[in-house]
This record gives structure tokens, C-alpha cells and sequence, in this order.
């Protein structure tokens, strides 16, 4: 086994993981073009067909973190092929479904696949030479924006001329072409964390994460104010609670909570809460202003293959970012990187009040949320493991992974309930207003300057490296002396 930093064709390794974390976003940005007409094709009601997406929500949410301890535990490689076989056979459990329950088993199994991304950003740092991994890790953590916005027009285009089955069966196949490469290319990290699966904490942080974001999911067709909504966030606390009791008593924890109170890793891991809200804004606007009729007097009446393509720049911009953070990290330090980030997504959404009422607008104010998305994703991994040992980077990835989940299930909820709320009639539809896409826009931004001010909190690595001692053993030479 190749020691880490001596892995021969790592940029062929690189580029294997980069289309493996393109592949997840892919998976989850399919079903798009589908949504409005999920209900008829699964011969269901509205409030049925949306756990189509919920249910993907959930089970990513609970993968993320314990996939990351399995990939601690017994190898990250080995965990990562089995997510990215779990994605694929959630892919042929959708293909040929025409009800519910079988698109709803498809889709949790795809959500279980989600930790491919923290997988695979914990391999580079345990295989990579240092002077690659900053590049590295950028790629990979701009490949769920690059999925993304390459696949909502793709989507598109074959769920329109050719068949909405065709779209998991291509799915499928990916994902049995990308389980294939990294079994044949990407090598397994020597890195082992000692111990054995905490199963009790597992299965309790599930039970939380659930009790959590259902109602967060779900609240606004429950009722904010319901019995249901309030019992389920009720019961999340205090399942939360127990089990953090019991994750500070057992030997060998699910999340190492001493580890996660750092200051440096707790406060980027409320920043990336913070930060995946911001980006989360961008996606559950734009595309409802670039497809609104023109009657409203703002929507700009295009189709959704028209609208994906608008939006598909914002997904290169992200990727060509990835470099540019790395040599600003190397430079100047990751946190700077995050704080630029924050910065310049408050700013994308500033402009977005003045340009969009224009589809090249939308382009340009898109562009430029999506390149502080991109520094900001490139840099949050690699705060986080400069504050915990190699032995569980995975999971810590994996958490920082869930804490960006959690943030985009809030802005979901929030930006839902602003645009239910603030409505206009057109005929017999009922339809987001302006001023809630404004609204949504100066939320955006407040949000992206409340990440900025948490960063700012974050310690820089010199002060970092005399709180803790040193620097971990691994990363001497991943991060800069700023």
C-alpha cells in the first residue's frame, strides 16, 4: 500500500473522486424537471408525491455522518463503493416504477449513497502529496454545485424527449460506472481508526436527525403551530440530547463531540449551516423566476430545459473557482477563503435585487453566488481537518456534509414559507409575488453576512495550532503558517 502523499497518478485519482461527487449531485437534481408532474405519474396526491424528495432529504441526512465513521472504521475506499452501489440501486428501483412506494424506496436508498462527497475529500487527505490537496479538495467540494447545474438541463432534455424512466436507468448505470472506477483507480487509505461501529449512537442520531428535519420538511402542510410539528421538534431535542449524553460516555463514539466542540470546528460547522442556507436561496428561486409567465410582469416565461441553461454557468463558475480558493488558501490561510466566500455570495444576492428582471441577470448574479459558494466550499474542509486526527476525518467531514444539509433543509422551509405567503393571483393560479423574490434575495444575504460574522470567530492557524497543541499529524504541510 502506498504511503499517503506518494499515491502514484493522483490526478487521475482526483478526477475519479471529482466525477463521483458530480455523480451524487446528479442523482439528487434528476427528479427536478419531474416535480410538477410527480403527482400524475405516480398516480398520487401532491402532499404524497413530495416524499419522493423527503425521503432522500432523510436518508441523507442519517448516511452522511456514519458513513463517514465506517470509512474511519474500515476503509473509506471500500465505504465509498458501497454508497455509490446504493445510488445506483436506488436508480433501478425508480426506473420502472409508476407508484408511489417504489419511487420512495428508490429514492432513500440514493439518499444512502450521499456520503460519497465526505468519503472521498477524507481519501485525498489520507493518499494525496500536500502540494495537490487543496486543489483536490476544492474540486471535489464544488462538484456537488457542478452535478447540479449540469444536470438540470439534462434532466430536462431526456425527461422531455425521450422517457422519465430513461433518466434512472442512465442513473443507474452511472453508478455502477463510477463504483467500477474507484475500485480500479482510487486506493485505499491506510488510515484506520481503531474501535467498532457505535450502533446505539447510530441509530439515535437517526432517530433525532429525523425527528428534526420531517417537521422542517413538512411544517408548512402540517401547520408550524400543530401538535405534530411541535411533538416531532419536542422529541428531537430530547432524543438529541440522550444521545449526546451517551456519545460522551462510550469509548469509541459515532461523533466525537469533545473533538466537535473545538472552537474551530464547531464555529465552520455553524458556518456551513449558514452557508448552505445561502446556497440553497439561489436554488429555490432562480429557476421559479426564469419559468414564471411574463404576465406577472417579472417571471420571464422560459421553459425548463431554457431555464437550466441559464442557470448551467453557475456550476462552471464553481469549478473554475476550486483552484483559485486553493491558491488563496495556500496563501492567505482557508478561513480567509470561507470569509471571501460568505462575502461575495451577500454580494450575488445584493445585485440580484437589481438584475432580476433580466435572464442575463439572473446569469450574472447567479455566477457570482456560485463563485462564493465555491471558495466557501473549498475551504470548510480543510478547516475542519486541521482541528481533528486523520483517524476521523471522514466523520468529521461527514457532519460538516450533514450541517450544509441542514441549512439547506431550513432554507427550504423559510423561503417555502415566504413565497406561500406572499402571493399574487394570476387567473386562477396563485403565485410568488416580487416582493417575495426580493424578500428571498435580502434574506439571502442577511444569511450570507451572518455566515460571514461566524467565521470571523474561527481561529486562524496559528492560534489554532497553540490551543491544540501543534498542528494534526498530516496537515503540517496542507495548510498555510497565516
Amino acid at each position: 500500500m502506498d504511503e499517503p502523499g506518494t499515491v502514484p497518478r493522483s490526478g487521475l485519482v482526483v478526477g475519479v473522486l471529482a466525477a463521483a461527487g458530480i455523480t451524487v449531485s446528479l442523482m439528487q437534481t434528476l427528479i427536478v424537471p419531474l416535480i410538477a408532474t410527480l403527482p400524475a405519474l405516480l398516480h398520487t396526491t401532491t402532499a404524497n408525491a413530495f416524499w419522493a424528495i423527503t425521503a432522500t432529504l432523510l436518508a441523507g441526512a442519517v448516511a452522511m455522518p456514519v458513513s463517514g465513521r465506517l470509512g474511519d472504521l474500515y476503509g473509506k475506499r471500500r465505504v465509498m463503493v458501497v454508497s455509490a452501489l446504493l445510488l445506483s440501486a436506488g436508480s433501478f428501483v425508480c426506473a420502472p416504477a409508476e407508484s408511489l412506494v417504489p419511487m420512495v424506496v428508490g429514492r432513500a436508498l440514493q439518499g444512502l449513497g450521499m456520503g460519497v462527497i465526505p468519503l472521498g475529500i477524507a481519501i485525498m487527505r489520507d493518499v494525496l502529496p500536500p502540494q495537490r490537496l487543496g486543489s483536490a479538495i476544492g474540486l471535489m467540494s464544488s462538484s456537488l454545485g457542478v452535478g447540479g447545474a449540469l444536470g438540470l438541463p439534462a434532466a430536462a432534455l431526456v425527461a422531455q424527449y425521450v422517457s422519465w424512466h430513461a433518466l434512472f436507468w442512465a442513473a443507474a448505470g452511472l453508478g455502477l460506472l463510477m463504483s467500477a472506477l474507484i475500485l480500479v483507480i482510487v486506493p485505499e487509505s491506510p488510515v484506520r481508526s481503531p474501535g467498532r461501529l457505535d450502533v446505539v449512537g447510530a441509530i439515535g442520531l437517526a432517530a433525532g436527525l429525523v425527528l428534526f428535519l420531517l417537521p422542517v420538511s413538512k411544517g408548512s402542510e402540517w401547520g408550524w403551530t400543530s401538535g405534530t410539528t411541535l411533538g416531532m421538534f419536542g422529541a428531537s431535542a430530547l432524543v438529541l440530547l440522550l444521545w449526546g449524553w451517551w456519545e460522551l460516555r462510550v469509548p469509541a463514539p459515532l461523533i466525537d463531540l469533545r473533538t466537535s466542540a473545538r472552537r474551530q470546528v464547531l464555529m465552520t460547522n455553524l458556518a456551513s449551516i449558514v452557508i448552505g442556507f445561502a446556497m440553497y436561496a439561489m436554488s429555490l428561486i432562480t429557476p421559479q423566476l426564469l419559468q414564471l409567465p411574463t404576465a406577472t410582469g417579472y417571471g420571464l416565461g422560459l421553459s425548463m430545459v431554457e431555464a437550466g441553461l441559464w442557470m448551467a454557468p453557475g456550476g462552471l463558475v464553481m469549478m473554475a473557482i476550486s483552484p483559485v480558493a486553493a491558491r488563496l488558501s495556500a496563501a492567505r490561510g482557508p478561513k480567509t477563503s470561507l470569509l471571501l466566500g460568505a462575502l461575495v455570495i451577500a454580494a450575488g444576492y445584493l445585485l440580484a435585487l437589481v438584475l432580476m428582471g433580466h435572464a442575463w441577470g439572473i446569469l450574472i448574479f447567479s455566477a457570482v453566488v456560485a463563485a462564493g459558494i465555491g471558495f466557501a466550499y473549498a475551504a470548510m474542509p480543510s478547516i475542519i481537518m486541521a482541528a481533528v486526527p486523520r483517524t476521523e476525518t471522514a466523520a468529521a467531514n461527514g457532519l460538516n456534509s450533514l450541517m450544509r444539509s441542514i441549512g439547506t433543509s431550513s432554507a427550504s422551509a423559510v423561503l417555502g414559507a415566504v413565497l406561500a405567503n406572499m402571493t399574487i393571483r394570476l387567473g386562477p393560479a396563485t403565485l410568488p409575488s416580487e416582493a417575495g423574490f426580493r424578500t428571498g434575495f435580502v434574506i439571502g444575504a442577511g444569511v450570507a453576512v451572518l455566515a460571514a460574522l461566524i467565521v470571523t470567530t474561527i481561529p486562524g492557524r496559528r492560534a489554532a495550532a497553540r490551543r491544540l497543541g501543534g498542528v494534526p499529524a498530516g496537515l503540517d504541510e496542507e495548510l498555510p503558517a497565516r
